[in-house]
């Protein structure tokens, strides 16, 4: 049985014989030399450059995503360059292949559930009610509320408040914003502990601010800690630890056979 071929296509980009087109600019006479990276990376979220106002709040909430020391997603990059000192590419993918929903990932958790929250709501919502409704919903189910709480951070994220603040000066702190604020302040009021708003909770309320469709925002965390990684394997070549990570951790983890 023969199947009918449906039509495929892509605005991402092409190429003739002399020009190359990406998200329907001329890469060498309207992007090169006048486009940053981060500005490339909204052009392609959005498919538009942005605003001056906009490019300071994405490059913002991107380039904190960029380093965070010797993390999991750091030490397998490192160890897979150890065991594989021919594929730097494969030891950035390894690194990324840590990212989720205990590293840097629960922003795209943030993003749906404000998103999903205030789909239908209009222009004036009530935020301390859906808050309620949030936070009840998730001590129902036992569930941790997405980017409430941090085990170093305490009792302030420092980002957090440079986040929101270079948002509101360039005009993104609007119901995303106030809706995730809200729900950290019911979530707080329930408990005596400190709970304090971690980064992927600023970083995945600006991203809506912006108009970032919430299926992608974990890949403003992908784009960012892959440069990361580079500067990682970079380091590791330079001045290794992989070696000493891998025999530590196996004395460690054998040291009960050996006494």
């Amino acid at each position: 049985m023969s199947r009918t071929a449906k039509p495929m296509h892509t605005e991402t980009g092409y190429s003739t014989a002399d020009s190359i087109t990406v998200y329907g600019k001329n890469l060498c006479t309207e992007v090169l030399g006048k486009v940053n990276l981060g500005d490339m990376g909204f052009l392609g979220l959005t498919g538009r450059l942005p605003t001056p106002q906009e490019s300071v709040v994405f490059n913002a909430i991107t380039v904190t995503l960029v380093e965070h020391g010797i993390t999991p997603s750091a030490i397998a990059a490192r160890q897979t360059i150890l065991g594989a000192p021919e594929s730097l590419q494969g030891a950035v993918a390894a690194g990324l292949l840590g990212l989720g929903t205990v590293f840097v990932g629960s922003m795209d958790a943030v993003a749906n559930l404000l998103t999903r929250t205030l789909k239908d709501t209009g222009d004036t919502p009530d935020y301390a009610a859906l808050a309620k409704t949030i936070v009840d919903d998730y001590a129902a189910r036992k569930a941790i509320i997405p980017g409430i709480g941090h085990p170093i951070h305490k009792p302030v994220d420092p980002r957090v408040p440079v986040l929101f603040r270079i948002a509101a000066e360039n005009g993104f702190s609007g119901k995303y914003v106030k809706l995730m604020q809200a729900v950290h302040a019911e979530a707080q009021s329930r408990t005596t502990k400190v709970l304090p708003m971690n980064a992927t909770s600023a970083i995945g309320s600006i991203a809506c601010e912006l108009g970032i469709d919430a299926r992608v925002v974990r890949g403003l965390g992908v784009m960012a800690r892959a440069v990361g990684l580079v500067s990682h394997i970079l380091e590791e070549t330079r001045n290794p630890m992989g070696n000493e990570i891998w025999h530590r951790t196996e004395e460690a983890a054998t040291e009960h056979k050996r006494t």
